[in-house]
């Protein structure tokens, strides 16, 4: 059997897909991943033993300028459709399914359409789906005029912004390959049993949405890549120091931040390893208590500190959980408001409040997650996490081929 994996957006986009290739791989079956041609994602593939069709621009080109506006939206969506179905078309000749992710992959279900294949559409959390519930984090949505007051108004007013961003360009490609047109945008993409790549007990989903979710757990790509000399000789002199990183939050990431998050941690009487990512963060001095480092192996550095500081991303808040390090999240876009919701509501760490921490808040927050209690809850936690996700969805892969058609 083969899959087509794709996703267009950012490493936490990418690297599920690198997980499931390389379960895909294990299972017998082979894996075609078209996402962006940053350099970084070449990597994360090779090591699933999976190549780079590249999709689209670079991410890294995009978001480390100035923060995108409206008009930028305006005009990568329809260049990210037809690239699509450009791209996509090739690739998933002679395949048996397609699995999209990342930044609405409005084309991929037509690409499959068309080539009469099956389509899965994998999402990695569960704040922006219509449910009457709020996912903790979450920010509730207006009244409705028929005086509904729970996420599904949010729901729908997202189909309108999808719909103006993509209905277009899709309708046009589907046009040009023989389709006719769909009139809900976001509703054609992600079908009524979309999955969720998020472990049952970081993201609960049973009852939280109208959707009919199936849900795998975290496709997790196994590290076994050595830390780097100079961090083994830092992690080895002395008491674990505190992780600061932001990952590929560039022009996301809070103005001095770097300053800040080393300034609390030396209030504290901790240690740090700051993480560059794609904001170039760096020491603030050359004190000896503070070591930058580029990318490294996370789920054994994580083992290794005493506390986990980031943005909230999918992945970053899994890998620290199944370490058991305790967290402080400092969400910024996107989901990352509802992973901070939960690992305050696990009780694993701290959920920072606001987008620019100061030397009090980060602090506070700092200082919670470093309590004995949140260590003994992180580690109690992490003990209940699955970390087989993407064989699960491998599997389900495999017997969805294998069934006849």
């Amino acid at each position: 059997m083969r899959v087509l994996l794709t996703a267009w957006g950012s490493r936490g986009d990418v690297e599920p897909l690198a997980g499931l290739a390389a379960a895909l791989r294990a299972a017998g079956a082979e894996a075609r991943v078209c996402v962006p041609p940053d350099e970084e994602f070449g990597a994360l593939l090779a090591r699933a033993g999976a190549e780079l069709v590249p999709l689209g621009p670079s991410v890294r080109s995009v978001v480390s300028g100035p923060k995108p506006t409206a008009k930028d939206a305006f005009r990568l969506a329809p260049e990210l459709v037809a690239a699509r179905f450009a791209t996509l078309s090739a690739a998933a000749e002679g395949c048996d399914a397609l699995v999209a992710t990342g930044l609405m992959p409005a084309g991929a279900p037509d690409v499959a359409e068309k080539l009469g294949i099956g389509y899965v559409f994998a999402c990695f959390h569960i704040a922006g789906m219509p449910s009457r519930h709020f996912p903790p984090g979450a920010r509730p949505g207006r009244r409705s005029p028929e005086g509904e007051t729970d996420n599904r108004v949010l729901w729908r007013q997202d189909g309108e912004r999808v719909n103006a961003l993509y209905g277009e360009a899709l309708n046009a490609g589907r046009a040009a390959i023989g389709l006719p047109p769909v009139g809900d945008v976001r509703e054609h993409v992600v079908t009524a049993r979309p999955w969720l790549a998020a472990d049952p007990v970081l993201c609960p989903a049973q009852g939280m949405t109208d959707l009919g979710l199936v849900q795998t757990g975290a496709w997790i790509l196994p590290d076994d890549r050595p830390l780097p000399r100079d961090l083994e000789a830092f992690l080895d002199a002395g008491a674990p120091p505190v992780y600061v990183g932001f990952g590929s939050m560039a022009a996301h990431a809070p103005e001095g931040i770097a300053r800040v998050a080393v300034e609390a941690c030396r209030a504290l009487g901790r240690r740090v390893v700051l993480a560059r990512g794609w904001a170039g963060l760096a020491p603030v001095d050359d004190g000896d208590d503070c070591l930058a480092v580029g990318e490294v192996n996370q789920q054994a550095l994580f083992g290794r500190v005493a506390a986990v500081v980031h943005h909230g991303g999918a992945g970053t808040t899994t890998t620290a959980a199944v370490a058991g390090a305790p967290q402080v999240v400092v969400p910024l876009i996107a989901d990352q408001p509802y992973w901070a919701g939960r690992v305050a509501a696990l009780g694993i760490g701290a959920a920072h409040d606001g987008r620019t921490p100061t030397f009090a808040s980060l602090s506070a927050a700092l200082a919670a997650a470093l309590a004995p209690q949140a260590g003994t809850r992180a580690r109690a936690v992490a003990g209940t996490i699955r970390t087989d996700g993407a064989a699960v969805a491998a599997k389900l892969l495999l017997e969805a081929g294998r069934a006849p058609r």
